[in-house]
């Protein structure tokens, strides 16, 4: 099992979750964090710490979600680690509370 970062995080991004974190799973895109299923090592720090409520244990993902199982995978891949907290997307408050960013997503 892993964790997932959920829509919630899309133009939100906020890094409170990557500081706890102790294997450094979290990698940062433009406008989201996501977390590398081949290191992340399920211990939970991360999902207390997300403001938006965006970190999901993969069983516990809304199934409306299920897209970010992929989407984290890959885009680990691409996205350079994130270790050290830095502030929010510019949109966060803007995007808080809207549903289904996935399109949002920038590569």
């Amino acid at each position: 099992m892993t964790h997932i970062v959920g829509d919630a995080c899309v133009r939100c991004k906020f890094t409170d979750c990557v500081e706890v974190c102790p294997v450094d799973c979290f990698h940062e895109g433009p406008n989201i964090l996501v977390i590398d299923p081949e290191v992340c090592i399920d211990c939970g720090a991360c999902i207390e710490m997300c403001p938006v409520e965006a970190i999901y244990l993969d069983e516990d993902l809304p199934k409306d979600q299920a897209e970010y199982v992929d989407i984290n995978t890959l885009l680990s891949l691409k996205y350079p680690v994130i270790t050290e907290a830095k502030d929010p997307h510019p949109e966060s408050e803007k995007y808080r509370e809207v549903k289904g960013k996935s399109h949002l997503i920038e590569n």
